[in-house]
């Protein structure tokens, strides 16, 4: 492991003052995997009074010291060094109740929740590792440290956390692990919102999340219970080849991995086993599904506490996600008119995604190719960038005339409004010029 210049020069100062001291957790799993780790955090024997000795000529936070944290900035860099400790009894499942410093490391580590995560490392006294983090990295497996149960007793959210490692390394789950993730998979219920919004969106956006969410649909309806209607649905549509759940999963896998349009994905037919109907041939049908679908986008994503941008961009995609191929009069969906009124309606950055999820819904039906697919969004995405390096008005503030002139000819009120937005429809539809003269004189005409 190479550490960089500033860790390697805390851990120093704190072992020229009699203090052991290791990076640990999540920098030594990245390392030994060859990534680049996010952050380094350090542990030590020093207990906190210690620490702001051996650091005071450095800045620093105090913020976590009660609990054995001090935070040294370095460069801008916060680096955060815990004392080595033992945790008390989980009584809310989050927090433990209370904590006592420790000199063992390896009681530290014992701490921890997956042997991955388990690991400590020095320059002086290389890999510390008790609890086979390194052969259950090199098998690729996310395995708790001492019982799983506990584990999770402990804190409920590591659950997700092991999907979402999973999801992330693509590794497996070992088999005391698997089992206690599904058997306490409603104690998820017991965290808060923003916690589980954190790790979901992560576990969504990883390579391996469609497998995860094959594996594991139940842990997936326990976090949002507005998914367990689609698990196992037959579509009972010749257009469909999949179950609900299944077309969903691909769904999510085709978009790309973006936080709001991998939510979009996951929530886009939720409303589809409300609004089913049959025809007298025993072929169902989902009229509205986009509608109801989008509401209950709106329930999951405020439910889930996500920004209320996130919110609205989440429902307006899921509301719209099957864009058509083509217009009302059958042009194709590259033509002019059709791309400047979506981008009237969307704007550039959501039509873009809008094109992305119809893609993504198409091959999730199993009866189109990736291929085929690929070739429509590339003729989309073409046309729309031809289009915009013509700097086309869509919008009112590219439309040549403005209230003001409006209003210099006599106009008041919502008759302003109503002008301008018919004029700006004419200039998409091309039947008039976005020129100023041309606009205007076609009022007089009226």
């Amino acid at each position: 492991m190479t550490l960089p210049a500033d860790v390697a020069d805390l851990i120093r100062m704190l072992e020229s003052a009699g203090f052991p001291a290791y990076a640990v957790g999540g920098c030594v799993r990245d390392s030994l995997l060859g990534r680049a780790p996010h952050d380094w955090d350090l542990c030590t024997a020093a207990l906190p009074e210690e620490m702001v000795r051996v650091f005071a000529g450095e800045k620093t936070a105090e913020t976590g010291l009660k609990h054995g944290t001090l935070t040294v900035i370095r460069n801008h860099v916060p680096y955060e060094i815990t004392t080595f400790r033992t945790d008390g009894n989980y009584t809310d499942h989050r927090h433990p109740d209370s904590v006592s410093f420790v000199s063992d490391i390896r009681v530290d580590l014992s701490r921890r929740d997956f042997t991955v995560n388990a690991m400590a490392w020095s320059p002086s006294a290389g890999v510390l590792d008790f609890f086979g983090g390194r052969e259950d990295l090199k098998n690729g497996i996310i395995r708790c440290v001492g019982d799983a149960d506990a584990r999770f007793e402990e804190d409920a959210l590591r659950i997700l956390r092991a999907l979402r490692f999973a999801a992330v390394y693509d590794f497996t789950l070992s088999p005391d692990t698997d089992r206690a993730v599904h058997a306490r998979r409603e104690d998820l219920g017991r965290i808060a919102a923003e916690r589980i919004r954190t790790e979901l969106v992560k576990l969504l956006c990883a390579p391996a999340a469609g497998r995860i969410l094959r594996d594991y649909p139940d842990v997936m309806a326990a976090i949002i219970p507005d998914l367990a209607p689609m698990l196992g649905y037959d579509q009972r549509n010749h257009h469909h080849h999949y179950d609900l759940w299944e077309h969903t999963v691909q769904g999510v896998e085709n978009v790309p991995p973006e936080e709001d349009l991998r939510l979009a994905m996951l929530l886009h037919d939720t409303g589809k086993p409300g609004v089913c109907t049959l025809d007298e041939n025993g072929e169902a049908h989902y009229a509205g599904h986009q509608a109801l679908s989008s509401r209950i986008a709106a329930r999951v994503t405020e439910a889930l506490r996500c920004s209320a941008a996130q919110r609205e961009r989440v429902v307006n995609l899921v509301l719209h996600h099957d864009i058509p191929l083509r217009t009302a009069d059958g042009s194709p969906a590259t033509d002019r008119r059709f791309l400047l009124r979506k981008l009237n309606r969307f704007g550039e950055r959501d039509l873009r995604a809008l094109f992305q999820i119809h893609r993504a819904d198409r091959i999730a039906t199993g009866y189109t190719s990736p291929e085929r697919e690929d070739l429509r969004l590339r003729q989309r995405m073409d046309a729309l960038d031809a289009l915009l390096a013509d700097r086309p008005c869509f919008t009112l503030k590219d439309l040549a005339v403005k209230g003001d002139d409006l209003t210099a000819l006599g106009l008041k009120g919502p008759d302003v409004g109503k002008t301008l937005n018919a004029l700006l429809a004419a200039v998409i539809d091309g039947s008039l010029p976005n020129e100023k003269a041309a606009l205007l004189q076609s009022l007089s005409a009226r």
